[in-house]
């Protein structure tokens, strides 16, 4: 049983509100007394878990110079989930709703894209094994709690899990500049696989060549493209508008 290092008020708060059980340790700013901090510091003793008190020095270095917020916690490491957990979600939802990340190697990029995930219903989040940024502190951090609620499946083979999450009856729209079709202009009211790629190179080729449709955003400035992340939200949160909108 493995163990990692999480931190920021929302990463803990999430894992207090659905898995306590996993901390093992927390460790917080010494001589930090406010009303965020506290509450979290009675929990813990609540829940029988040790706290530390660090200076901010020795919290920075668990942090490796990342912004923890006067708080860090060592906790079970979360399940990883796979392609049978992704089968079992599809299988579960009426209209299942997911994001691909192909080669997106950013935490940062990893942990915004969670975040806007969550606020649009994703069910789950599928990555490849390879090539990917993992989902660490920063990531988690980045996430604001939503790396605790959204699955992130990672697969072994993207090109393969395209072709059957189709099979499944998932329509598969990926993002592309090229493309003449405005994503605000396709049908993203049904089952919805939404294809994002990697900073600056896009999605790979076989990735392009499983996906039924290419959408962009347009664009009336000077810069040819946006943030992954960004774009991402742009996109899922264009699915959401539209479900809601075609609902009785």
């Amino acid at each position: 049983m493995s163990n990692e290092l999480i931190f920021g008020f929302h990463s803990v708060e999430a894992i207090f509100a659905s898995e306590p059980e996993r901390f093992i340790e927390i460790y917080a700013l010494k001589g930090r007394d406010d009303k965020r901090l506290s509450p979290i510091i009675e929990e813990a003793r609540k829940f029988g878990i040790s706290v530390q008190f660090m200076q901010r020095k020795a919290l920075d270095n668990k942090s490796k110079g990342e912004q923890h917020q006067g708080i860090i916690a060592n906790v079970i490491a979360a399940p990883t989930f796979n392609e049978k957990d992704l089968d079992a979600i599809i299988a579960r939802e009426e209209t299942p709703f997911l994001l691909v990340l192909d080669g997106i190697t950013d935490p940062h990029n990893l942990g915004a894209c969670l975040r806007s995930a969550d606020a649009a219903g994703v069910h789950a989040i599928i990555v490849p094994k390879d090539k990917s940024a993992k989902l660490n502190g920063t990531a988690r951090k980045v996430a604001c709690g939503a790396a605790e609620t959204v699955p992130l499946i990672q697969v072994t083979n993207l090109a393969r899990t395209l072709r059957e999450i189709k099979d499944a009856g998932v329509w598969v729209v990926g993002t592309a500049g090229e493309t003449d079709v405005h994503v605000f202009d396709a049908n993203l009211t049904g089952p919805m696989a939404i294809v994002m790629g990697a900073e600056g190179e896009g999605m790979r080729r076989l990735t392009r060549e499983h996906c039924d449709v290419l959408v962009k955003i347009p664009m009336a400035g000077t810069v040819s493209s946006l943030n992954v992340s960004v774009a991402t939200g742009i996109c899922l949160f264009e699915v959401l508008r539209q479900r809601n909108t075609t609902q009785p």
